[in-house]
């Protein structure tokens, strides 16, 4: 039998029949990988407008930084405020420039001192940037289908926000899938999780009931709904009980064919009384909100990475055929 928990906070709307009646299943059984498969595929299938989440935005400072996304290298830099990301390569003879200086309002190259900014020089320019306060994002694809800003799901107004970054060995395909596969989480999540149930699960999207662990058998219940807005992320919303219209916003960025960051954000919030200081005091709180996403991350990396190699191998093991 599972340890007795005691949930608190706001009151739940009775789960829906058709619920009730598949909690009664095991939950491999309720986890079908043609199911989840078909909401990964509609979430990859949907435009990305061509961004990228490069890094959480108070990551970016005037000290320039080296970020590897769908294998091109980029440095990142803050000039007079605006975040700008651009190639890594000085135009000039090559050198690195996230090992440069920011004086002023230019990127200084670090070999022979070409001073750089938003208007380029020649060939090299910034590529497209937006700085939504928690996210930086670049825009690498060029064509019709590029948008003038990230694709985003709706976000709370006043928020307390946290961003991680965690490297796996997999696609960014793995990682939707995992989001999309929330039957796992009680299971491999035990540390967080005591109790979830899925109340509706399509094409689309997912929406569970979940226990999360506060302090041993204390759990606050909560409903969420997971869902895509673009292929390279996916979204969880609070739609019920404390804290509804949080969403945790985890984003696949490619750094190579083999090789993904996870960067996941946060964004709490709240109508109880006294939230609006707690938000005045989000930079004391963000360490705690990254470190409870993280311990996350440790099991979830590794079942991306899992699912990647199991998939690897079987491509390996398959005998190709001769033309």
């Amino acid at each position: 039998m599972p340890p007795p928990i005691v949930t608190f906070g706001r009151k739940l709307a009775p789960p829906p029949p058709e619920a009730s009646d598949r909690a009664r299943m095991p939950d491999w059984a309720q986890a079908s990988p043609p199911a989840i498969e078909r909401t990964l595929a509609r979430a990859l299938a949907r435009p990305s407008g061509g961004w990228y989440v490069v890094d959480a935005s108070y990551r970016v400072t005037e000290r320039p930084t080296l970020h590897r996304v769908a294998d091109r290298e980029l440095v990142a830099w803050r000039a007079s405020g605006c975040a700008l990301v651009a190639p890594n390569e000085c135009p000039h003879m090559g050198a690195p420039l996230c090992h440069g200086a920011v004086r002023g309002a230019k990127l200084v190259c670090p070999w022979h001192g070409l001073e750089l900014d938003d208007a380029g020089h020649g060939k090299w320019r910034p590529f497209a940037t937006h700085d939504d306060g928690v996210l930086v994002w670049a825009r690498l694809d060029d064509g019709a289908a590029t948008t003038d800003a990230p694709i985003l799901a709706a976000r709370p107004a006043q928020f307390i926000a946290g961003v991680i970054r965690v490297e796996a060995t997999c696609e960014p395909a793995d990682v939707l899938a995992n989001r999309f596969d929330p039957w796992h989480g009680v299971h491999f999540h035990g540390h967080s999780f005591a109790r979830l149930t899925v109340l509706e699960a399509n094409d689309d999207d997912v929406t569970v009931r979940v226990a999360y662990r506060v302090a041993g058998p204390l759990c606050v219940e909560v409903d969420a709904r997971f869902h895509s807005p673009e292929p390279r992320t996916i979204v969880m919303t609070i739609v019920g009980g404390d804290g509804a219209g949080s969403v945790v916003e985890t984003h696949a960025t490619p750094i190579s064919a083999t090789r993904t960051a996870i960067i996941e954000a946060t964004l709490a919030t709240s109508d109880r009384t006294g939230f609006g200081l707690a938000v005045r005091a989000g930079r004391v709180l963000r360490p705690f909100i990254e470190r409870r996403a993280l311990r996350l991350w440790v099991d979830d990396a590794a079942y991306a990475e899992r699912r990647y190699a199991l998939r690897a191998e079987k491509q390996r093991s398959t005998p190709r055929t001769r033309a």
